[in-house]
């Protein structure tokens, strides 16, 4: 016989913090996901971060609107 549980499964036990899911996710599948105003990156790394999701993704809204001024 089952026990019963108070929820579905895979939605119980304790949460992983944002740096573990980002962490697990470029060691499993190749995904990095890097805020562009991480203080651990320095200015030129913050840059290259910038520069690279433009050339993929285009202008942030913020900086569209600043840019339109």
């Amino acid at each position: 016989m089952k026990s019963m549980r108070w929820h579905p499964a895979g939605y119980g036990g304790s949460r992983r913090d944002p740096d573990q899911v980002k962490r697990d996710g470029w060691h499993d599948e190749g995904v990095l996901a890097v805020s562009v105003d991480d203080d651990r990156l320095t200015w030129p790394e913050r840059e290259l971060v910038r520069q690279l999701a433009e050339k993929l993704y285009g202008p942030r809204a913020g900086d569209r609107e600043a840019a339109n001024g």
